[in-house]
């Protein structure tokens, strides 16, 4: 029984990573419980989450071991365990707005940004944190904060492949995936010609907070549909030819033809990108996981935009 409650909180089967399922999300559901019978709003968890996974970016500034000796290595794990909290609490503020029905637009909004909020921090404290111990050829003391512009610039600002494009491009063939799956009840995909409106409509001395937090959403739905050419046409045309009811048997296909990609979405997410970030601070080599986010992420998103625009470009064809 208690499983079953579990799963109805869950998006679906096929865009849940297996380490969520049994870990994350019936720990993330414990919290969602607590949470509705204090009577907590779904956005004030998200809110809690952003606070903990910026603390966990303040420690992950301190050395582990090779110059801070023990105490940096305590202050390390201690961010280690800020940012699972703040993981679980995100899984939480979801379940918490499934069981309550609390979901809206600002929960959405507010839910994609905690971890552009994380990362901001975490990055932060890497850069400065390789800064203090240069490290290798590119790290030469006059040299150094010229090389740690870069890497800033490359994994922290978008437009560039790595963080912001890679979580942008994964949430958006999750959702692509949910709503041929599910219809447009059981997915979140949004368009920039609908939310630019809405935003529009905003009041800075009114809405402040929203309208903030809405003037990134939007650009983010504008980049979706800008990295993804193939597949706007392929919804322009069903829209044309099916309105709302697309025939189950072209949504099946779809499925199938995405059902692959989705192992990558994942890793592109929280998971793998924690795991990396907790070795390599506790190794003392901040370095990793920054050349891991230029190298393997990169090349991950580049594999699955050629993947998704291939078979999109394929189902256009036989419309």
């Amino acid at each position: 029984m208690a499983n079953d409650k579990i799963k109805s909180t869950l998006k679906s089967a096929d865009t849940e990573e297996t380490i969520d399922v049994i870990w994350t999300r019936p720990i993330g559901y414990l919290w969602a419980k607590l949470f509705e019978k204090l009577g907590v709003h779904p956005n004030t968890v998200t809110i809690m989450s952003m606070f903990l996974g910026a603390g966990a970016g303040i420690c992950f500034f301190f050395d582990s071991y090779r110059y801070a000796g023990s105490q940096g290595l305590w202050i390390n794990l201690l961010g280690v365990l800020l940012l699972a909290w703040a993981n679980f609490y995100d899984s939480a503020d979801g379940q918490l707005a499934r069981m309550t029905g609390k979901k809206t637009k600002l929960g959405r909004i507010l839910d994609g940004a905690a971890g552009d909020v994380w990362y901001i921090f975490i990055y932060f404290a890497l850069i400065f944190r390789m800064f203090r111990h240069p490290v290798g050829v590119f790290m030469e003391p006059d040299l150094s904060w010229v090389w740690l512009l870069i890497v800033f610039t490359y994994v922290a600002i978008d437009g560039l492949g790595c963080h912001p494009s890679q979580c942008r491009a994964a949430d958006y063939y999750r959702n692509i995936h949910l709503l041929f799956l599910k219809g447009k009840a059981g997915s979140e995909v949004d368009t920039y010609e609908i939310q630019k409106p809405i935003y529009d409509a905003l009041s800075w001395k009114s809405n402040f907070i929203e309208k903030f937090f809405m003037m990134f959403y939007v650009n983010w739905c504008k980049n979706q549909a800008k990295d993804t050419p193939n597949l706007q046409a392929l919804l322009k045309a069903l829209r044309a030819k099916y309105g709302d009811d697309i025939p189950q048997e072209f949504r099946d296909k779809f499925r199938k033809e995405s059902f692959p990609i989705l192992k990558w979405t994942n890793f592109l997410t929280f998971n793998w990108r924690a795991n990396f970030l907790y070795v390599s601070c506790l190794l003392d080599l901040p370095w990793l996981v920054i050349a891991i986010e230029i190298v393997v992420f990169s090349a991950v998103r580049v594999y699955m935009q050629r993947y998704h625009e291939g078979f999109c470009k394929r189902l256009l064809n036989e419309l």
